[in-house]
């Protein structure tokens, strides 16, 4: 094991660490912020918007990643018409990075929604019967203490995020996993190198389960 990491380090460390963080980075931004906004659309009063958001949530949310990756990649660019078709729709690593988001969205969404709604509603009427705005009661009133409810489930979700990029390996986008199957190709030693691919990966999660513990920490003193 250790022959193959320090004969392989360089390619493991900025390659595959690189394109996973990278991947699980833009999946968890890009997640968040159109999760907020399924979150407020399942919520909204508008029954329609309500139902059409709940039925995109679920079947995100049925069905399985790698299914939705090969969607995503292969199944979106066979329907859209080469004349009109964008290039990006071409790339891999782009189209893997679309799923990955969408997935995250849907799962974020349901974080922040149920995040809100544990926040007591009579802080909700205290707040209006006081004459404030539904915009105001929600941005200074609800979010800041939904955030400590929503806080420990995403950084669970990031952690989850970085495991689901090595599915991505299917398409060999560059993360951990496709360079392990490069390592595999050259040495054909599969056993060492899947030990320190794990290795690799539980050092990921780990340190980041103790970065958000601590910041969990500092937030019950806030």
């Amino acid at each position: 094991m250790w022959k193959i990491f320090s004969q392989y380090w360089k390619i493991l460390i900025f390659e595959g660490v690189k394109n996973t963080i990278y991947l699980s980075l833009i999946a968890l931004f890009f997640g968040t912020i159109i999760g907020a906004f399924l979150a407020f659309g399942r919520m909204s009063k508008f029954k329609p918007l309500s139902w059409a958001v709940g039925a995109v949530v679920e079947v995100v949310r049925g069905t399985p990643m790698l299914l939705q990756l090969y969607i995503g990649v292969f199944g979106i660019p066979m329907v859209v018409p080469k004349e009109v078709r964008p290039d990006f729709l071409n790339d891999y690593f782009v189209m893997v990075a679309i799923v990955l988001v969408i997935n995250s969205a849907a799962y974020v969404s349901e974080i922040i929604r149920s995040g809100i709604q544990a926040v007591d509603k009579g802080q909700t009427e205290a707040a209006r019967s006081l004459g404030l705005s539904g915009f105001t009661t929600m941005t200074q009133i609800v979010l800041p203490q939904a955030v400590k409810n929503i806080l420990p489930a995403l950084g669970n979700e990031f952690i989850t995020v970085i495991k689901e990029t090595s599915l991505a390996s299917t398409f060999a986008v560059g993360e951990l996993m496709t360079k392990y199957d490069e390592i595999k190709s050259v040495n054909y030693n599969a056993f060492p190198a899947y030990i320190v691919i794990g290795i690799i990966y539980f050092v990921l999660t780990y340190s980041l389960s103790k970065i958000m513990a601590f910041v969990e920490r500092k937030m019950k003193h806030d």
